[in-house]
């Protein structure tokens, strides 16, 4: 194919991640009262009160989960046109690869969502025991939905370090005795990163990411030093 063809045929695949993710986003649209709901239960005990400041916040809060929603159910769609597109310049081994690289960042990154949004009401009680002797609390609808979706999406991120290492290691950029010899360095990156991506200055959900994030730096390390015999 010429350059020319392959442009046009990323438009078309583009066309087609867009129109899903446009109709699941629609899909979202009617589940984001009871999701919302669903996040709400995290909140702690007397503090389940949220408030609505401008007029149509509530409604950029269900456009928001929408898209969110809309993107996780229209994943598989997105996949399999980025798996058709780059098909065609993979060698045999390399098309064996990808699948279970995809379907393991996929689970990966679902068990990472899921222990982010374990993680949340224990991060909420530590924030909101700072407060000020005197200070009423009141939490904001878009500003609560948005500490929350930032601290499982920060999970669910995190969790894809091994698919990446594991690639990176398969490619031949990376190998145990590298990793293995930089073990400081990984953890300086791991805390950083776990302090960066986490909002509010949280330090239970930073705390909890490094450690999950530095045990499965040294799970993979082990699978890399099996696989590569």
């Amino acid at each position: 194919m010429s350059l020319l063809e392959h442009l046009e045929e990323l438009r078309s695949r583009i066309v087609v991640v867009a129109i899903t993710i446009v109709l699941a986003g629609i899909v979202g649209f009617f589940l984001s009262e009871p999701i919302i709901a669903i996040l709400r239960a995290a909140l702690p005990e007397g503090q389940d009160t949220l408030i609505q400041i401008s007029v149509g916040e509530s409604l950029a809060v269900r456009l928001r989960v929408a898209l969110y929603v809309g993107i996780a159910i229209a994943l598989p769609v997105i996949l399999y046109q980025i798996w058709r597109f780059v098909t065609p310049g993979l060698t045999r081994s390399e098309r064996r690869l990808i699948w279970p690289m995809l379907i393991g960042a996929i689970l990966l990154f679902a068990i990472g969502i899921g222990l982010g949004y374990f993680v949340i009401p224990f991060a909420l009680e530590f924030l909101l025991g700072l407060a000020l002797p005197g200070v009423e609390t009141q939490l904001r609808l878009s500003e609560y939905v948005s500490f929350v979706s930032t601290v499982m999406l920060a999970f669910g991120l995190a969790f894809q370090f091994p698919v990446l290492l594991l690639l990176l290691a398969r490619v031949g950029i990376l190998n145990y005795r590298f990793l293995s010899a930089r073990r400081r360095w990984a953890v300086l990156v791991i805390v950083l990163f776990a302090i960066i991506v986490t909002p509010g200055g949280d330090p239970v959900s930073s705390m909890v990411l490094s450690l999950v994030m530095y045990t499965l730096f040294e799970g993979t390390l082990q699978i890399i030093r099996t696989t590569s015999r």
